[in-house]
């Protein structure tokens, strides 16, 4: 028997569509619980929320539930890079490295920005041995992404960027205006948050991510298959 999920909020007249595509989602049995907020020049046109905050469908989905989010900033970045396209000062066909001249190595001379953007360039992760504190360091995950050669053919195939392509698109946006996202995000869009960085949220209180948290993972290696010519020089001396 199919149970209809009463979907509750606010929408505005003119984004009706919106809110019946949301409520075709958990008719199709894609959703178990979900919200959906969009604000246009400002204005809240839409408020929506439904369905379940857990699997066996005993807790409510609220107006206030909470939940983790995965890569959002991914999404302003690229933003920031197609603003300098509509400016007229990058070109996404070029190669990274008319922009990024040190990226010209390891195969990747010819490299376009196209390829950072959609995740084909074959740099989803980096050989080097980096750890946990300097993965959070820019000139050395900058450096390690110049002098890595791709995993894989750039182009031929899709790999999730997910821990480079902030450092990737973000060293492009920042040769081209001298600034980094953060920085080029807030000068384009005064509303955004505060004084914060890209990742600042409004949720209340959350665990400690501190780096001193002994549950961390304190090195790392690469999770792709080795291959001859990339050793992993160690980048500690930078």
């Amino acid at each position: 028997m199919t149970t209809t999920i009463q979907i509750h909020g606010t929408c505005k007249n003119g984004y009706e569509r919106v809110k019946d595509a949301f409520a075709q989602n958990f008719a199709d049995g894609h959703e178990v619980g979900a919200a959906l907020a969009l604000v246009v020049r400002g204005e809240t046109v839409v408020d929506l929320w439904g369905g379940y905050a857990d699997a066996q469908r005993t807790r409510p989905w609220l107006e206030d539930t909470i939940v983790n989010v995965y890569s959002t900033t991914k999404g302003l970045t690229a933003t920031c890079a197609h603003r300098l396209v509509d400016q007229g000062l990058l070109d996404i066909d070029a190669p990274v490295a008319k922009y990024w001249p040190e990226f010209a190595q390891a195969g990747k001379e010819d490299l376009p920005v196209r390829y950072l953007l959609s995740h084909r360039a074959g740099l989803s992760a980096v050989s080097a041995l980096i750890n946990v504190d300097d993965g959070y360091r820019w000139e050395i995950l900058r450096y390690a992404l110049a002098i890595q050669q791709p995993w894989w053919e750039p182009g031929t195939k899709f790999g999730y960027h997910a821990l480079t392509f902030g450092t990737l698109v973000g060293e492009v946006i920042r040769r081209i205006s001298g600034m980094t996202v953060g920085e080029f995000f807030r000068k384009g869009d005064r509303r955004a948050a505060g004084d914060g960085d890209l990742h600042q949220l409004r949720a209340g209180p959350r665990r400690s991510l501190r780096r001193d948290d002994p549950g961390r993972t304190r090195r790392y290696r690469s999770q792709q298959p080795h291959r001859q010519g990339l050793h992993g020089p160690d980048l500690a001396h930078l």
